[in-house]
């Protein structure tokens, strides 16, 4: 990665830097551990004469894209396995845009990695990088600056500090605790009791299958029973580094709902927008208003989106396409208020342009306060948004829609094809736009065949 960093940015890359940062996953038996990982990688961009803003303890994945735009970096580096099994780890990269690399930086990448086998004798040489004059630390300005930044999407501070509303989160023995913690604090949120058992980093994961809130109730057993010993009615759950977020919610029956990635998604995306609406009352700015999804997302954004006037875009599967589309509009001029994915992944504003967990819990928890002080449920504020914006979609989408209506039989059959508003496909991905819309041809027409071999068999019957 350091030699085709030094292929695209030559002498800037020894003026600039990077950063690198790295989450709590370790493997005593082999003496592997993320934060050896990154020491190793920060050597090897020192060895190369490369500023490093190496962290100086663990911290959420989102810390890294938001300090590569902070602080006007070439790339960053966190040393993570998000939410996979213990047994994992992995090297996520940003590119200088503050997202995650997209082509033709991975093909380059792969190629600088074919070319460079043999480790450097230098690289291994974590010693001598304390020392180093490269070496700095930006974890206070980062994490200062951060929260500062985050404070721009807290618009009721007041009801927040007389919130009496009782929030449960857990970090899943993940990075999360003291940052959600933090996240709260910035917006004057009573502090969510922590899950004690998984509050503190384990790279075991002990309590838990899989370190993964995406599994829902299997995961979030001791955060249910903590909720209900203090009579708490909503969880929050980061997954281990911290960019994503769950949510669930006790129902009246007692039980609770766990809310999907695109539930979330419906209710975050329209707090957020409610929220820009009250602070931008001259509506002639909502043309420049963006929110984004990927294209196996829910579509209620754009059902919004034609109804208040903002812009929506689609994109590939994955966050480095919204981050690097986000990139793209924020340097047109446009506001990037929202994006996210159905697998959790929140980004609420463009401050960090990947997902954010941290940002979204507090988030959530203003929302979630800021509905129980109008005795309104997340599920209730859920249903609303579907009933105003789903209905809305109906009559205002460009559907293609073929009927097999067969009265009289007890048999009817609709089948409904609706092409979204707009998709943002970037260049190399000529062939994925082509092979898509040949898939919904193909749909249409298998459903157009289907419609009729049910009309011919009826006539045969009859």
């Amino acid at each position: 990665f350091c030699k085709y960093l030094e292929q695209c940015f030559g002498q800037s890359l020894k003026e600039r830097g990077v950063v690198v940062g790295f989450d709590a996953r370790a493997h005593p038996p082999s003496g592997g551990s993320s934060r050896r990982f990154a020491s190793l990688a920060a050597a090897v961009f020192s060895y190369r004469g490369v500023p490093v803003h190496l962290f100086c303890d663990i911290t959420p994945t989102p810390f890294v894209p938001f300090a590569v735009s902070h602080l006007g970096l070439c790339a960053g580096v966190m040393v993570t396995a998000s939410h996979n099994p213990k047994q994992d780890n992995g090297y996520k990269v940003y590119w200088e845009n503050g997202a995650q690399i997209v082509p033709p930086h991975d093909k380059g990448i792969s190629v600088a990695i074919e070319a460079n086998l043999e480790p450097w004798p230098e690289s291994w040489d974590i010693t001598s990088l304390s020392h180093s004059p490269l070496l700095k630390d930006p974890f206070q300005d980062i994490h200062t600056e951060y929260y500062r930044t985050i404070q721009q999407h807290c618009h009721h501070r007041d009801i927040n500090k007389s919130s009496e509303v009782k929030i449960v989160h857990t970090s899943v023995h993940g990075v999360g605790h003291a940052f959600v913690q933090s996240a709260f604090k910035a917006f004057d949120l009573r502090p969510p009791y922590a899950v004690e058992e998984q509050k503190d980093p384990d790279p075991e994961f002990p309590t838990v299958k899989y370190p993964n809130p995406e599994e829902g109730k299997g995961v979030l057993t001791l955060s249910f029973a903590l909720a209900e010993r203090e009579g708490a009615t909503v969880v929050l759950a980061n997954d281990p580094d911290a960019d994503r977020l769950a949510v669930s919610e006790q129902q009246k029956g007692g039980q609770w709902r766990v809310f999907s990635g695109n539930e979330l998604g419906a209710l975050l995306g329209w707090w957020v927008y409610q929220c820009w609406k009250q602070t931008n009352p001259d509506q002639s700015t909502v043309k420049s208003v963006y929110m984004l999804a990927s294209t196996v997302s829910s579509k209620i954004l754009r059902a919004i989106a034609l109804k208040e006037g903002f812009h929506f875009e689609e994109t590939l599967t994955g966050f480095k396409w919204m981050g690097n589309r986000a990139r793209e509009l924020l340097d047109q001029n446009k506001i990037v208020l929202f994006a996210f994915e159905e697998a959790i992944g929140y980004m609420c504003g463009s401050a960090v342009l990947d997902k954010d967990g941290v940002s979204a819990a507090a988030i959530a928890g203003e929302m979630t306060s800021y509905l129980a002080a109008k005795n309104i449920t997340l599920s209730q504020q859920l249903t609303a948004v579907y009933e105003e914006w789903v209905s809305h979609t109906h009559t205002h989408t460009h559907a293609v829609t073929t009927h097999c209506c067969l009265r009289g039989v007890g048999l009817t059959h609709t089948y409904t094809h609706t092409l979204s508003t707009r998709m943002y496909f970037p260049e190399p991905n000529v062939l994925y736009t082509l092979s898509l819309c040949l898939s919904l041809s193909l749909s249409l027409c298998l459903s157009l065949s289907l419609s009729l071999s049910l009309c011919l068999s009826l006539s045969v019957s009859l």
